[in-house]
C-alpha cells in the first residue's frame, strides 16, 4: 500500500515507515512533508486563473511604479507614479499579417496608408502658414526606412525615413513588395485608428500605457528590458533590434533587417513574445509629455489609469490627436532610440502608421 499526496502525487511505501533507517530520517521527512502540504494548501488558497482565450495570456492585476525609480533620461518618463491595474488578458504575440487579413476580408477595411490624405484635415495640426504640398506627397502611402550608406546627423530623421506612395499593410517595403511569405509576420504601418477597428472586430482593445508596462516586465518593478536586465549588447538572441551602427550598418545578430516572424524570441515571465523591439506598439493613451506629473500631482496610488484627457507634445504643439506607443522596434539602436526599455515613451499621431509599427490587443479579466 502507498499513501499518496493528492496534489503532488508524492508517494511512500508505509512499510518502510517502521525500518530503523527510516526511523532515523523521520524529522527530515517530517520536514519536507510539511513543506510539500503547505505549498499545495497555499495554492488550493489561491484564486483560480481563469483560462485565456486562445492566443492570448492571462496577466495578474497588482501594483508597481510606473516609469523608472531612478532618473529618467527622457523628461516625459518622470517623475515616478504608484499605480494599480486590474487583471487582464493580453495577446501573446503582436497581431500578425494573417490576423488583420482575415479582419480584413471579414470588413473589407481599408486602411489610412491605403487612402489619400485629406488635406483639409492634416492642416488642423500644422502652422497656419505651412503651405499645402504637392498631391504625390498626399496620395495614399506610409513611412518606410532607408539604410544610409555612412554615418549621418542623429538628429535629422529625414536621412532614414522617407514617404512613398503605394506603401501600406499588404506592401511594407514598396509597392512591389508583399507578405506572401510573412504571415506570421507583425502587421505595420497600421495607425491607432487601424489598430482600433481590429480591435473592436475582435472584441478586444488596445492596452492602457500602465498595462502594456505592467505586462513587459513579467511581474517584476521596474524590470529594464522586456527580456530581463542583460544589456542590449548581450541580449541579441532574445529581441530584435539594431545591432551595428544605426543607420548604415546593421550586423544582423539577432538575424532580421526589418520584422521577425512572431514568437521568434523567448517570451517574458506573463508568456509574452516580442514586448521588446520588432515593432512599436499603440496603446489606448493620448500622450501627453507631462503625464506622469499630472498623475503623480494627486499624491497617491492611481488605479487603472486611462492616460490624459488632452494632447501634449511640446515637438508638435499644433498636434490634436497623438496616442502612446510602446515597446520599441527593429530600428532601436542605443545611439539612436533605446525603446525597449520597458519605461520608454514614444509617440505618433492617429492616423499614421508606419514600417515599424504594430500593436497587440487585450481584454479585462477577473482579479
Amino acid at each position: 500500500m502507498k499513501a499518496t499526496h493528492p496534489c503532488y502525487r508524492l508517494t511512500c511505501p508505509t512499510s518502510q515507515l517502521t525500518t530503523p533507517v527510516l526511523r532515523k530520517r523521520l524529522p527530515y521527512l517530517l520536514v519536507m512533508w510539511l513543506a510539500v502540504f503547505g505549498s499545495c494548501s497555499r495554492q488550493e488558497g489561491r484564486p483560480p486563473v481563469p483560462d485565456a482565450p486562445t492566443g492570448m495570456v492571462y496577466i495578474p492585476g497588482g501594483e508597481f511604479t510606473l516609469g523608472p525609480t531612478q532618473r529618467a533620461t527622457e523628461a516625459d518618463e518622470w517623475p515616478p507614479v504608484p499605480v494599480a491595474v486590474a487583471a487582464f488578458f493580453m495577446d501573446e504575440t503582436e497581431v500578425t499579417n494573417a490576423q488583420f487579413a482575415a479582419f480584413v476580408a471579414a470588413t473589407g477595411y481599408l486602411t489610412a496608408a491605403e487612402k489619400a490624405t485629406d488635406w483639409e484635415v492634416l492642416k488642423k495640426d500644422l502652422p497656419t502658414d505651412i503651405p499645402r504640398p504637392a498631391d504625390s506627397l498626399l496620395a495614399a502611402g506610409s513611412m518606410v526606412f532607408r539604410a544610409t550608406s555612412a554615418p549621418v546627423d542623429l538628429r535629422d530623421e529625414l536621412q532614414w525615413w522617407a514617404w512613398q506612395p503605394g506603401v501600406n499593410w499588404r506592401h511594407p517595403e514598396g509597392p512591389q513588395s508583399d507578405i506572401t511569405d510573412r504571415p506570421e509576420h507583425p502587421v505595420v504601418h497600421v495607425s491607432w485608428d487601424d489598430a482600433q477597428a481590429y480591435a473592436h472586430w475582435a472584441g478586444k482593445r488596445l492596452p492602457t500605457e500602465a498595462e502594456w508596462e505592467w505586462a513587459a516586465q513579467g511581474g517584476t518593478d521596474n524590470q529594464r528590458y522586456p527580456w530581463g536586465n542583460d544589456p542590449p549588447a548581450e541580449a541579441a538572441k532574445l529581441a530584435n533590434f539594431w545591432q551595428g551602427a544605426f543607420p548604415y550598418d546593421n550586423l544582423l545578430e539577432d538575424g532580421y533587417f526589418t520584422t521577425a516572424p512572431v514568437k521568434s524570441y523567448p517570451p517574458n515571465a506573463y508568456g509574452l513574445y516580442e514586448m521588446g523591439g520588432n515593432v512599436w506598439e499603440w496603446c489606448s493613451d493620448k500622450y501627453h509629455a507631462q503625464a506622469y506629473a499630472l498623475a503623480a500631482a494627486a499624491g497617491k496610488r492611481v488605479s487603472n489609469p486611462q492616460g490624459p484627457a488632452q494632447v501634449y507634445d511640446p515637438q508638435e504643439p499644433y498636434a490634436r490627436n497623438k496616442y502612446v506607443i510602446r515597446g520599441g522596434s527593429f530600428l532601436c539602436n542605443d545611439s539612436y532610440c533605446s525603446g525597449y526599455l520597458t519605461t520608454r515613451r514614444a509617440s505618433s499621431a492617429n492616423d499614421t502608421g508606419s514600417i515599424h509599427t504594430g500593436f497587440r490587443c487585450v481584454q479585462a479579466a477577473a482579479n
